[in-house]
Order: C-alpha cells, then structure tokens, then sequence
C-alpha cells in the first residue's frame, strides 16, 4: 500500500498471529461487529470520534485491525492457558493482560495522507509491559523458550498469494494453547488473516483507479493550488516534514472538498466487492472466529487455572 508505515508493518506480525496477548498482537472481529458504519458529514473530520468511523467503514481492514470483547477473550484465554502449560514445565510465565477491547484503533492505516494537525493525532500504542528476562534467569534459558517456543524446526509456515509469508510455533506452550483455541483451524486461519491483511493492501492501490476517488483528488489539488501550492499532485506525495502552512492547506482543503469521506468511502466499496468476490474467506473468517470464541469462553469459565491440563 502506497504510504503504509513500519509501525503498521510491524504490527502485522501481531495481527496475524491469532492469540494475540500471548504474542502482544491483535485479533479480527465477528461479521457483525464488522459491519461498516454510514459516512459522517464532512464537519465531524476535525474530531478523532469522527475520523473513527470513516476508518471503520472498509470492512476488509476492520477484519484485520480492530479489537473487540471477542478477541480479547481469545488472547486472554491464550494467555491462561500458556501460563498453567509454563507452571507444568516448571517455569513462571507471566506475560501481560490483553488490552480492552476497542483499543488499538491507532495500529489501522491511514493511508490517505494527514488527517489532523499533528498536535491533535493520537498517540501510538504503548509499548508492552513484559520485559526481557534476565541473563541467568530461568527465563533466559534454553530449555524455558523451547518450553515455550517449542522446536525451530517444527515451526508452522504459511505464505499467501501475493509473497506474504508468516511463520507460528509448531510446539511448545505457545502453540498448544493457539491449537486449543482454534483446533485443526488453525492454519486455515492464518490463511485468512494473511489474505485478508493482502486484500486491504491491494484495495488501496485499486481505488486509485475509482473514478469518483480520482474526482475527490482533483478537487483537493485545485483547492491547493488557490492556496497558493500548485504542483501538489496527490496528499500521499506530500514531503513528512511539511510547513506549518501547507498542513493547514492540506487538512482545509481536504475537509472543504469531503476528500477523506470520498475516500474511506470509496475504499469500503472495492474492500466490499472483493469480499463478494471471495465469499469463502469471509465464511471462514467467520466461522473461525466463532469456533475460538467458544472455546476461549470455556477456558475462561474455568478460571484459567487446570485449563490447560489434558
């Protein structure tokens, strides 16, 4: 995708795990939570609430990025049972909570340049609480990550169609609880997230060519230039370290012309088609998710403790 961060980039490594809080990741949402909400009026852009729901509206990257109550019962339901699968080795494992559900909204895209003043952006996700263990603690040694990690060689590698290629634990406390949670699912599902993540990289270049998107840029360029900036072709193409005054010709001119609702929109309409153009992977999604759901809600109703126990 033209403009896509490192810190998105990165993020995918989590997004596509599936356990997410046993990994520090993050996990999809039900069809239903999935849902795109409606376009808000071009006035509500100055607000981060009205930002949110344009960035809801593609329905292939908020399969991808958002976090809800389901999976945060997933990760913690993960991060119990790896817990009491470490204490039957010996050994304290003690990552961190998942997060509430709705957090992580900063780790989404935004891939149509500046949308507030960067005075007024978000700040990212907060750096996780688990530390690196200490040299000459158990924690550091090998017989604790093979534990955990389970053997290199056995790892489980993925690849999707277009280079992407993801690998998981094959073994070890990590993979025993992701198999708990998802089964013999489990591969099919990293399947889907890695063409999901694929899709919504492929949207952003195919909404260049929507003829309605392409109007939305035109408008914005014209009105950059009676702001005294010709030669501004496109807000992606914009330099990182810009003058205060062209941010604010670019945020102005975007919000007089509607060119992020435009867009957002625009974008959720060819993420819609694909996903009608491949009805298996959101039937799989769907299904998956509801299948370790289910099981997480057991792990939890447990108590975590004995959860893992054969």
């Amino acid at each position: 995708m033209p403009g896509t961060s490192r810190r998105v980039l990165l993020a995918l490594t989590a997004v596509l795990a599936g356990g997410a809080a046993v990994v520090g990741g993050t996990v999809l949402t039900t069809s239903s939570e999935a849902a795109p909400a409606s376009a808000p009026a071009e006035r509500t852009l100055a607000s981060p609430e009205g930002l949110e729901r344009l960035h809801r509206l593609p329905p292939v990257t908020e399969r991808v990025f958002a976090w809800t109550d389901a999976h945060a019962r997933s990760a913690e339901a993960q991060r119990r049972y790896a817990i009491d699968c470490m204490d039957r080795h010996g050994f304290r494992y003690a990552p961190p909570a998942p997060p509430a559900a709705g957090s992580g909204e900063d780790e989404r895209p935004r891939p149509f340049g500046l949308e507030l003043p960067p005075s007024a952006s978000r700040p990212g996700p907060a750096p996780s609480a688990e530390k690196p263990p200490k040299p000459g603690s158990p924690e550091a040694s090998p017989a604790y990550a093979k534990a955990l990690f389970g053997d290199d060689g056995q790892r489980v590698v993925v690849h999707g169609e277009k280079g992407m290629k993801v690998s998981r634990p094959g073994n070890g406390c990590l993979a025993d609880a992701e198999k708990h949670v998802l089964g013999d699912g489990r591969t099919r599902w990293l399947q889907v997230r890695i063409t999901l993540f694929e899709a919504q990289e492929q949207s952003r270049a195919d909404v260049e060519k929507d003829p309605a998107f392409g109007a939305a840029t035109a408008r914005w360029r014209q009105c950059m230039e009676r702001a005294g900036f010709p030669g501004l072709r496109d807000p992606l193409a914009l330099p990182r370290a810009l003058p205060k005054d062209i941010v604010r010709a670019d945020l102005r001119c975007k919000s007089e012309t509607g060119y992020l609702t435009v867009a957002y929109t625009r974008l959720a309409a060819v993420q819609q088609a694909w996903l009608d153009r491949h009805p298996a992977v959101a039937k799989d999604w769907t299904a998956l998710l509801a299948r370790q759901d289910k099981a997480a809600r057991e792990v939890l109703a447990a108590g975590g403790q004995g959860a893992a126990r054969p």
